[in-house]
């Protein structure tokens, strides 16, 4: 049965099959990634939980309803939920084949935010506003695209057993795909989704085993057109001072440095326990800034302590383990490439998100996926599990 999709065993229409394949005892229950799925959701509760905590009392965002982020929280939980079981049923080789579709899609919403209908949020122009209290960061789908459309161009003639492994020419169209979305992003400019995507297409590389002088190539001129972004004075000046801040965190503690020294003190203050759920004087005091979102991380260290935060990293540990797993046994190229794009995006973004709190990375506004609250990168990563499944489900039985 290698390499049939179950659409074609199951003897049932398209439409059917799709539903048979997500509900039917031999495909779902016994193929399913259950770690994976369940470690998520403990990460989603465990982020509506810190969300609560660090907006409840916070009148000046929450519209005088304490529980005006929770909810939202929850919802983006269920409509990302909802978004996984549609990617599981669509299947990831039917994405495959609208990748150009999705790639077109991804680079026309990312262009909209460099018009006026782009809106600027904590400093970073990478958002469009949809009225109604809700809004749209492209960024974050613009990962997904870039991991499939290099998955599709990299994997072409290795699974049709044309080649062993990617050639030079196809490598250099995928690095060409993944650079379009990427220039667009780094105009917003929004360097945190660009750090991400630069790790992305590194992991797609190295999985589709592409030459090593390629990621050695990438690997320079990053480092070059670092340097080259710098000196040309792309990074507005929030970016800049918060390298500086970073690389002197006494330069200016009440100015570009106060976000970070407030997070280790919320962090260093919570023990090995923590203060308790609701009691964090730091998270009450209101002292840390965008405590729901980018700096989540300090209310589970201050109310929940060591315990606590190890828990939400050894959670966060659990999916990349089984992502890795996903990645290692499954029998296509297209599906390790996309599961190890999965693993670079979400271990680098988690590490910047935790190490960024503690000072041990720059401040750059990335989320903590599954934990921190926002629509935009809840349904991108719960899409990513969807993806992941998938893989898995798709797999040959014997695999």
């Amino acid at each position: 049965m290698s390499g049939v999709n179950s659409f074609q065993v199951s003897g049932y229409g398209p439409e059917r099959a799709g539903w048979t394949r997500l509900f039917a005892r031999d495909s779902l229950a016994r193929r399913l990634d259950w770690p994976i799925l369940l470690a998520a959701l403990a990460l989603s509760l465990i982020g509506s939980l810190l969300v609560f905590s660090a907006t409840r009392n916070r009148t000046e965002i929450n519209q005088g309803d304490p529980y005006y982020f929770l909810l939202r929280h929850i919802m983006n939980t269920g409509i990302g939920f909802a978004l996984m079981i549609g990617t599981v049923w669509l299947g990831h080789r039917t994405l495959r084949t609208a990748v150009p579709i999705l790639y077109g899609a991804s680079v026309f919403l990312i262009l909209l935010v460099l018009t006026p209908l782009g809106s600027t949020v904590n400093g970073a122009h990478s958002w469009i506003v949809l009225g109604g209290g809700f809004s749209v960061q492209p960024s974050e789908f613009v990962k997904i695209t870039i991991i499939l459309g290099m998955a599709m161009l990299l994997a072409a003639r290795v699974d049709a057993g044309d080649k062993p492994y990617p050639d030079h020419r196809t490598v250099l169209q995928a690095l060409g795909l993944a650079a379009v979305p990427m220039a667009v992003v780094l105009l917003m400019p929004d360097l945190g989704s660009v750090m991400v995507m630069v790790i992305i297409v590194l992991g797609v590389l190295l999985a589709s085993g592409a030459s090593n002088r390629w990621v050695f190539g990438l690997l320079g001129t990053g480092t070059l057109g670092a340097l080259a972004v710098w000196q040309l004075g792309i990074l507005d000046e929030y970016q800049i001072n918060r390298f500086a801040a970073f690389a002197n965190p006494d330069l200016d503690p009440a100015g570009v440095g106060y976000n970070t020294n407030q997070a280790r003190i919320a962090i260093g203050s919570g023990g090995l326990t923590g203060s308790g759920l609701f009691h964090g004087s730091q998270t009450t005091g209101q002292f840390v800034p965008e405590q729901q979102t980018d700096f989540v991380f300090t209310v589970a260290g201050e109310e929940l302590g060591f315990v606590g935060g190890g828990l939400i990293i050894v959670l966060l540990g659990v999916v990349l383990w089984r992502a890795c797993r996903i990645a290692r046994e499954t029998t296509e190229l297209y599906g390790t490439i996309v599961a190890a794009g999965i693993v670079a995006w979400f271990a680098f973004q988690a590490f910047e998100n935790i190490g960024m709190t503690l000072g041990i990375m720059p401040v750059t506004g990335l989320p903590l996926p599954f934990v921190s609250y926002g629509g935009s990168s809840m349904f991108a990563v719960w899409v990513a599990v969807g993806l992941l499944q998938s893989i898995r489900v798709q797999r040959p039985l014997s695999a």
